[in-house]
């Protein structure tokens, strides 16, 4: 490689990478292949699209083309159980050499694996990586975060899929875009963003980073230039007419806690509502007894509890004898039998926790869940999404379990719900914009001295 050739594989580029489609599944929907086709020809691209819009058709079809064209495996990584998901939509469809691996051996061109089991691959076998649900990073700590992060930057076609991209901070984009290979994370905010420490502003106090004003449209363009983003069919122009959600029915429950609070060693006169996270803390734990019964009251037939500590979810396994945990300690194959369990019916009722199983699975047999609320909106998000989702046939019912204390949470909830749609808004607004990052290039005829 020559010094010329070596800059040019440096520059920050919205170019294409990928290659021209070569086959694609005919009774998929038009917003579906135009979405395919996009992604194919883009080679690094990241694709934002709703829950229940066909993720895991567009994503096998993808990996089928790449595998078509360069004769390679492709590697799929999914969240935890999605990968059986993945078999089934293949089989579907008819999509063939679709086979899920939890060893790294495989037979089939088209490889399935979760997150957790990325260490037995070797990046050097695949030239095409998709990561489906790629949001869920956040939850993995630093050491598989960068094992994944590392393992994408090594293979020449990359795809991230996710239905939520950085709903509480339009800074986390720059991560997407650096993984892809395009504008780094820093250069991302030094074309774009503002420091706002001594900033004044009111609605930018409390954040660190700020989108400048002058500089809005132009950034959501050039996120288009790398991305798909969907909530609708009709955001790329296409019909809506098969996908129509159904009513969702969120309830909010909220117990009060009698006693004394304790924070920091602490014995408070009157309960307040809590703002440090010592005090949220706090009020977890004094008012876990009452939250877990009424959460128990509240269950149906067929429903979900999502849990944030160990203590909750073992209360509520004492008080519901039918409910099953699932734990992070447990071993992925013990998580996978339960969930398959309550996916396939099996199982009635079931216990989690966001950061474990809010990604990716599609629960439309089941209507209803009990929610302890965290500051978490893209968790919160998810959750209820394996429940309302494209495909479900009823009335989703999601009941809020929180204390008197945490209504700070609630509030908070809210106002991420605002940034997220505006995120989806601006996005689907540029889809059809696209910027160019310009270089000044030196053009006048230089003048030398007379001397």
């Amino acid at each position: 490689m020559d010094y010329e050739e070596f800059l040019k594989n440096k520059k920050h580029s919205s170019i294409n990478y990928g290659i021209e489609l070569i086959e694609i599944t005919e009774t998929m929907f038009d917003f579906q292949k135009h979405v395919t086709e996009y992604a194919i020809k883009k080679g690094r691209c990241a694709v934002f699209l709703d829950t229940g819009l066909g993720k895991t058709l567009i994503e096998l079809n993808v990996a089928n083309n790449y595998v078509k064209h360069t004769n390679k495996p492709v590697l799929i990584i999914t969240p935890l159980a999605v990968a059986y998901q993945f078999i089934k939509e293949a089989e579907k469809f008819g999509i063939d050499e679709v086979e899920y691996s939890k060893d790294g051996i495989y037979t089939k061109k088209i490889v399935i694996c979760n997150y957790e089991r990325l260490s037995k691959f070797n990046s050097n076998d695949f030239d095409c990586v998709i990561l489906d649900e790629s949001s869920i990073l956040k939850n993995f700590n630093g050491a598989i975060k960068a094992e994944i992060t590392q393992f994408m930057k090594r293979v020449k076609y990359r795809y991230l899929f996710t239905a939520t991209p950085s709903p509480n901070d339009f800074v986390e984009l720059g991560t997407s875009s650096e993984a892809l290979g395009y504008l780094g994370y820093t250069d991302m905010l030094g074309r774009f963003f503002a420091n706002n420490e001594n900033n004044i502003r009111p609605q930018d106090i409390g954040s660190k980073w700020y989108l400048k004003p002058h500089a809005t449209e132009d950034f959501f363009s050039w996120v288009k230039s790398w991305s798909m983003s969907m909530r609708m069919p009709s955001d790329l122009g296409f019909s809506n007419d098969n996908y129509k959600l159904p009513n969702l029915n969120v309830r909010e429950h909220s117990v009060k806690y009698d006693g004394n609070w304790v924070v920091d060693n602490q014995i408070l006169a009157f309960g307040i509502i809590a703002r440090r996270m010592s005090e949220v803390r706090a009020e977890q734990k004094l008012t876990i007894d009452k939250r877990c019964s009424l959460a128990v009251e509240l269950a149906k037939d067929c429903s979900v509890y999502w849990v944030n500590f160990n203590d909750e979810g073992e209360l509520i396994k004492s008080l519901d004898k039918e409910a099953y945990e699932v734990k992070g300690s447990m071993k992925l194959e013990h998580k996978e039998e339960i969930l398959l369990g309550f996916q396939n019916g099996e199982i009635k009722r079931l216990i989690t926790k966001p950061k474990i199983t809010a990604f990716g699975l599609n629960w439309q047999h089941c209507n209803h869940t009990i929610y302890f609320p965290t500051f978490s909106y893209e968790q919160y998000y998810q959750a209820i999404r394996r429940f309302w989702r494209f495909g479900q046939k009823n009335e989703v019912l999601v009941d809020l379990v929180f204390s008197d204390g945490q209504k700070r949470i609630i509030d908070a909830l809210q106002q991420k719900t605002i940034k997220a749609n505006e995120l989806f808004t601006k996005l689907n607004n540029s889809l059809n914009k696209d910027v160019e990052m310009n270089r000044k290039e030196f053009n006048k005829k230089l003048i030398l001295p007379k001397f």
